[in-house]
């Protein structure tokens, strides 16, 4: 997997992930930034909570849940010095089907935090406290 930042004025700057494809990343104004993107620390978190949603639908599919939507909702606290690494982050599904069935919902949240979500179990690793929920919405 490669990827390549390239700087571009201020503190904006355009990542290009390995299959081609852009997004602008930029810091606050009152760092030199002109707020045109997401922060770094805003990409990282966004790249686990689309990571742990993959997983989810990934699972939730192959045991043909009819599911209709589904948002990851996530908070995490930083250190308070430098470096302002993640402490804690919780992650919150929010699943939307039809008759869609707990224990689907429970266990497709639970393999991914445990098994397959690279993001989050590496971040869990290092030494972040990584929790997860879940509600279902019949719909």
């Amino acid at each position: 997997m490669k990827a390549s930042v390239k700087w571009t004025d201020g503190r904006q700057f355009v990542a290009e992930s390995g299959s081609g494809h852009s997004v602008v990343i930029d810091g606050p104004p009152d760092h030199g930034g002109r707020n045109t993107g997401p922060r770094p620390m805003e990409m990282l978190l966004m790249g686990m909570g689309a990571c742990t949603s993959f997983d989810v639908l990934e699972i939730l599919d192959k045991s043909r849940a009819p599911v209709s939507d589904c948002v990851a909702s996530i908070e995490a606290e930083r250190a308070d010095s430098v470096p302002s690494v993640f402490t804690r982050i919780h992650v919150h599904f929010t699943v939307t089907g039809k008759g869609l069935k707990e224990n689907q919902v429970k266990r497709a949240v639970e393999l991914s935090a445990e098994k397959y979500c690279s993001a989050s179990i590496m971040l869990a690793k290092g030494g972040v406290e990584v929790t997860h929920s879940y509600e279902i919405v019949d719909g």
